[in-house]
């Protein structure tokens, strides 16, 4: 009986070493975009690298801008679980944005690494513009008050 004991305590410990070795300590993380973008926007010559260097290194485009077809743009986003103190809500660890142009031959011309620290803050306007092609006409807004003065009543 003894034995038994001793044998099962040795099993309950290899069974609970073996589920420990086998867990990986690696922060969960979501990823959106290109993986290690500065690592690969480093590769990158100026003025000597082109479209299909770009292309094999990083991949097709996210987007390419509007009035230059010239201008390929580049996402990276990595989010990561906080710490305990946060109650694991995610966190920005990662946000970086290529952009890179080329020439009229596409070769590489400039890029631009832009990362979540360099980025700008935009302040917006708190003045209201009024819109008078959607303003109510006097029938509507009389229609309106008189349903309201009838719901009230209920």
């Amino acid at each position: 009986m003894i034995f038994f004991n001793n044998t099962f305590k040795i099993i309950q410990h290899i069974i609970i070493f073996s589920i420990l070795i086998s867990c990986k300590f690696q922060e969960p993380y979501k990823n959106h975009g290109i993986l290690h973008l500065k690592k690969r926007s480093e590769l990158l010559v100026l003025n000597k690298s082109n479209t299909n260097d770009v292309l094999k290194l990083i991949g097709q485009p996210h987007t390419v801008a509007l009035e230059n077809k010239n201008e390929w743009i580049f996402f990276e986003r990595v989010l990561t679980k906080g710490d305990f103190i946060k109650l694991g809500q995610n966190v920005l660890e990662k946000n970086n944005v290529l952009v890179l142009k080329f020439n009229k031959y596409g070769i590489l011309e400039d890029k631009k690494l832009i990362g979540k620290d360099s980025k700008n803050k935009v302040s917006f306007s708190l003045n209201e513009t009024n819109n008078e092609i959607t303003q109510k006409s006097f029938v509507e807004k009389f229609l309106t008050s008189i349903r309201n003065k009838m719901y009230s009543n209920r």
